[in-house]
């Protein structure tokens, strides 16, 4: 759980970074917005009534005795209900007569594509889940998925879900040891793989990983492999079985069981402070009506017209829940893409917008300030008019990222949904509606109809307008965890200790003057420097502003006259060359200017890459083991290890201080 930072007490985050710039919708989208401003008077007057209108957007077929059941911190929605995500995903669009609606436009990253109908994708997961069947995998059985972004990744979820077996999807990039902990806690009895996928213009090996991972684990009575890439792989007859042999010769035909609206659906494992992975558990009901309610409203989805498109991986919860379960139950059409934002080229994108005629995109604040890096000239060379709406996700967009993201991506019309979510909430919780906001660069603006956000002091009572503290979750809303797998205790200590009776995510946010709320990131990132404690994302924003500055990362550090000082690392913008001391003078001038003296960063190392987990998210803790010349933590999640040792000979290089 985040701790409080020693020596805060009673003082609230400082509130230094200030934007007074706002864009109120489009005219023509206001007025035929999914969402309306009266759905947030409806919620307050009813809360429970208006989840079971959303609720009823599904397809039941047992209807709910009781709405929510609420034994803090357990909460159970719908329950009595019976429903199936598949038939909800799936099977009713094609009952629907709207079988011929393209459900994914796939890409791959070598060029191939494959066009899915809602019509194909039910035999597909019907096929799979009769394969399921033939292997032996029951309601309640736990299935790893461990694939590339290929639509065979979602056909395994849904056939999942069909029968009713749990999955627990690993990211593709994850290591050896981090499949093999989650096999162990979940007690997988399938893994689904493929031999390899395409990243970065070659072909990535999945199987060789999945087979050190099971090799001591005979609970793994399957894995179930998808050719893709043609590569050679080891076979262990009699476990191994090639998905086009077993799953191709299955029926298209399966009845689907309704299961309980409280049978568990995924667990997503997120990285602990211990050494033991969380497993987020996730049941059926109440997560679908929240993502499918989300999708639909924060989106303004049109599904007969629009093409959506989520820029992530499906192996994070971003995937699950706005490429698989929120777009499906909507009947949305969705690009899906396998590869890299810069093969073979800077623009493939922006390319797959124009090609697609992507008419909403939703992606990381990482990926956008990447983009910002690599110039507008990219983006400038495909036609994106098709975009009205835009969405980031995974961390607080910096204001210039966001300028720049409306901009050169959004051509200066498009609203952004600058969404605040994580994979414990399921769903989106704090969000413009781009309907109805005057959105704010940076700010994730108000809780959505139905969800009850606050900002809390160390005791828990509400923040006044312009002040920072604690955001927390005041109500239990349908899509949050229902605990963490296999224990509940550490659910209660992780997320219901620190407030008592509220949820306390772990992140540190502000409520503005308006009254709107602006997330600032983990509170294990806030920095105590000379009493005042000041978060690394304002300080970060601070930097990106500046016109040379792509991406920013800042930790404390510890320091003999502060208690901590700032430590920022930066990557400039391809037009800025490689900066020198005249530049960062100029960028701690810069920070000070904009946030005050005291949130003037001790130390600015100019770097060409940042350590980033495979999700886009930058790891400051490993950030504060070099500032502080530390021995690193586990850097297994990193996309590229060599990146924290080119920081650790900068940061040795620069000695102490930039004065």
């Amino acid at each position: 759980m985040a701790e409080t930072p020693q020596g805060q007490g009673q003082e609230t985050l400082s509130n230094l970074l200030q934007e007074s710039r706002s864009f109120p919708p489009p005219a023509d989208l206001a007025a035929d917005a999914n969402v309306q401003a009266d759905a947030y008077d409806a919620a307050s007057a009813d809360r429970l009534r208006f989840w079971e209108d959303q609720a009823r957007r599904l397809q039941w077929e047992q209807p709910w005795s009781n709405v929510l059941d609420w034994n803090p911190p357990f909460a159970e929605w719908f329950t009595g209900g019976k429903l199936n995500a598949a038939v909800n995903c799936v099977d009713r669009h094609v009952d629907a007569g709207r079988g011929e609606r393209v459900a994914f436009h796939w890409e791959g990253e070598p060029g191939d594509t494959r066009t899915i109908t809602y019509a194909d994708l039910k035999d597909m997961v019907c096929q799979a889940a009769n394969a399921l069947t033939e292997l032996g995998v029951g309601k309640g059985d736990r299935v790893a998925i461990y694939m590339p972004m290929i639509p065979e990744t979602v056909v395994a979820m849904l056939a999942c879900a069909r029968v009713g077996a749990v999955h627990m999807v690993v990211f593709g990039g994850f290591s050896v040891d981090a499949l093999g902990t989650r096999l162990d806690d979940s007690e997988a009895k399938l893994v689904v793989t493929a031999d390899g996928g395409y990243r970065r213009g070659k072909p990535s090996s999945l199987k060789p990983a999945v087979d050190d991972a099971v090799r001591d684990r005979p609970a793994v009575e399957n894995v179930l492999v998808v050719r893709r890439t043609g590569q050679d792989v080891e076979w262990n007859e009699g476990r191994d079985v090639w998905w086009h042999d077993i799953v191709d010769r299955q029926s298209a035909e399966h009845a689907a069981e309704a299961h309980d609206s409280e049978h568990p659906l995924y667990i997503m494992y997120t990285s602990g402070t211990t050494a033991k992975p969380k497993g987020i558990l996730h049941t059926t009901g109440g997560y679908l009506t929240q993502v499918s309610y989300t999708h639909w409203a924060v989106f303004d989805l049109k599904p007969e017209t629009d093409v959506f498109w989520t820029a992530a991986d499906i192996g994070w919860v971003t995937g699950h829940s706005y490429i698989v379960y929120g777009p499906l139950s909507n009947g949305a059409t969705s690009v899906m893409y396998e590869g890299t934002p810069d093969t073979p080229h800077k623009g493939r994108f922006w390319e797959i917008v124009q090609k697609y005629g992507v008419t909403i995109a939703y992606m990381a604040p990482t990926a956008i300030r990447t983009f910002m890096k690599w110039g507008e000239e990219y983006p400038a060379q495909f036609d994106l008019s098709s975009l009205r709406v835009l969405g980031s996700v995974g961390e607080p967009i910096n204001p210039e990222a966001y300028m720049w993201y409306r901009t050169h991506i959004g051509g200066g019309r498009t609203p952004i949904v600058d969404t605040w979510w994580q994979t414990e909430t399921g769903a989106i919780m704090v969000t413009p509606m781009p309907g109805i906001t005057h959105g704010k660069p940076g700010a994730a603006m108000q809780p959505i109809p139905g969800v009850v956000a606050d900002v809390v002091d160390e005791s828990g009572e509400s923040v006044p307008r312009g002040q920072g503290g604690f955001i927390v979750i005041r109500e239990p809303w349908p899509s949050m965890l229902r605990g963490i797998w296999g224990d509940p205790e550490r659910y209660k200590k992780t997320y219901w200790s620190r407030f008592e009776g509220l949820y306390f995510p772990g992140d540190g946010a502000k409520r503005d003057e308006d009254g709107d709320l602006w997330l600032l990131g983990r509170v294990d990132d806030v920095m105590l420097v000379s009493g005042h404690n000041i978060s690394t994302t304002e300080v970060e924003s601070a930097l990106v502003a500046h016109p040379n500055v792509a991406e920013a990362a800042v930790t404390g550090a510890s320091d003999p006259v502060t208690g901590q000082a700032i430590v920022a690392f930066v990557i400039l913008r391809s037009e800025a060359g490689d900066g020198g001391s005249g530049l960062v003078k100029e960028l701690r001038e810069h920070v000070a200017a904009h946030l005050g003296p005291i949130a003037k960063p001790r130390q600015i190392l100019v770097v060409p890459e940042l350590p980033k987990t495979r999700s886009g998210k930058i790891m400051r803790r490993l950030l504060k083991d070099v500032a502080e010349n530390r021995e690193l933590g586990d850097v297994s999640t990193l996309t590229d290890a060599q990146s924290i040792q080119t920081l650790q000979e900068a940061f040795q290089e620069s000695g102490k201080s930039d004065e």
